[in-house]
């Protein structure tokens, strides 16, 4: 466990689960088998997917649900819940089951991603916390992927922990990162838990603490001359920074038998100071420095940097990552979608004057459907007794414009959720 997750979060929920959770034990439904679905309405930023992340978090939730004496007692000094319904708190645990499709993969809207069936009482305990942490990590894990997307196969390093709105969304913001496709973080804490690649250069700090800018950027080869990324904006980029990281190239790491390894530049106009920087680094035979950007970078910043012609190796990209800053709601939902009635399962559907807000009704399950290329070219939503027979075909009916009507042939499926938790306890070990 880490030091976020062993803290005891079982009163991480808003108040309305509790009192409801109340009312159903009052009200002889708190066993009746339920099952919720997790699922979100629209992609971040008009864009085409989203990316699933965690799930690893929730599990450790689920597993780990328990209410001490003193939150017994708290809930107690509300006055708004029985007695009995208070005592049997004491002996709490999650029961359910859960079934969600793998982190990182590419989803989309309405889909659902975790289906939670479980008897009603535990299904509405762990609503906000299950959102909480979805929402955050999917969300960054979608901008993440938007940004690597965008640097067309350059290097992208997470930045983001000192504008991250807590210390928890740094950690986790950086783990969703990395499952998004960041090649690395600078947030040590989630190196250490996680198993991320932790990258990093220097700050100002270091070159104002020396007399010189030479000085500073010799000291700094001589203590670490196989990882030399110099930072060369802090007094003038093209006057005083690149040529001070050329002379420590060749006055202190070519002696050595060791090569620069990169310059960083974090402010001005980064598309024109790196395409000069290119050019006075090759000049001096330095054609395999590497050039990092930073400041306030996305996939916008980014895209517009390349089709400048900037000369830019790696991205370090920071606040507008670890907020999402462009579109930072990522609006998944959890909704009852079927409940047992005696031995019956009955389906629950909400009906909205808002159409996007008509939930799917029913248990059910989803695919991904291949081409013969082995392309993916649908999902497919089908109750749970149901699969498509891939080998004779299979009619599909479009979930927001009915009258849409197609077939699938000469395809394969495959489907998308997998069980990751029975009884309350996982069905497979926890990653690394």
């Amino acid at each position: 466990m880490t030091q976020f997750d062993s803290r005891n979060l079982s009163m991480m929920m808003d108040l309305y689960e509790m009192t409801m959770a109340n009312g159903y034990a009052m009200a002889g439904k708190a066993a009746s088998l339920a099952t919720f679905d997790v699922f979100y309405r629209r992609n971040p930023d008009g864009g085409g997917f989203a990316v699933f992340a965690g799930l690893e978090q929730v599990l450790d939730y689920l597993e780990g649900l328990h209410f001490s004496a003193e939150d017994v007692a708290y809930l107690r000094s509300l006055g708004q819940f029985d007695d009995a319904f208070l005592d049997t708190l004491a002996d709490y645990r999650f029961r359910g089951s859960v079934s969600a499709v793998p982190e990182g993969t590419v989803v989309y809207p309405n889909e659902p991603l975790i289906t939670v069936t479980a008897p009603l009482m535990d299904a509405q305990l762990v609503e906000t916390a299950i959102l909480t942490q979805v929402n955050h990590q999917s969300l960054i894990a979608t901008k993440a992927r938007r940004i690597v997307r965008a640097a067309e196969g350059r290097s992208v390093s997470d930045f983001g922990a000192r504008r991250a709105h807590n210390m928890d969304a740094a950690v986790y913001g950086a783990r969703a990162a990395y499952i998004g496709g960041v090649d690395s973080t600078a947030t040590v804490l989630a190196g250490q838990l996680f198993g991320i690649p932790v990258s990093g250069t220097m700050a100002h700090s270091w070159v104002m603490s020396h007399d010189s800018e030479f000085e500073a950027f010799r000291r700094f080869a001589e203590i670490y001359p196989d990882n030399a990324i110099l930072l060369v904006d802090t007094y003038d980029t093209l006057k005083s920074g690149v040529p001070s990281a050329i002379r420590t190239a060749r006055e202190v790491l070519a002696p050595m038998g060791r090569r620069l390894k990169g310059i960083r530049l974090d402010s001005g106009d980064l598309a024109y100071l790196s395409k000069e920087a290119r050019r006075m680094l090759d000049d001096a035979g330095l054609a395999d420095c590497r050039i990092a950007v930073s400041n306030s970078l996305d996939e916008y910043t980014i895209r517009s940097l390349l089709e400048q012609g900037a000369c830019v190796d790696f991205f370090g990209v920071g606040e507008r990552l670890a907020t999402a800053k462009s579109d930072p709601v990522f609006g998944c939902v959890y909704k009852l979608v079927a409940l047992n009635e005696g031995t019956a399962c009955r389906p629950r559907i909400k009906i909205s004057e808002t159409w996007e807000k008509i939930t799917n009704p029913g248990r059910k399950r989803l695919w991904r459907v291949y081409d013969t290329s082995g392309h993916s070219i649908a999902d497919l939503l089908t109750l749970e007794d149901e699969a498509p027979d891939a080998a004779a075909g299979f009619g599909y009916v479009d979930s927001e414009k009915p009258w849409k009507r197609g077939a699938f042939a000469g395809c394969t499926v495959k489907e998308l959720q997998e069980e990751v938790m029975r009884d309350g306890r996982r069905t497979r070990p926890s990653p690394p």
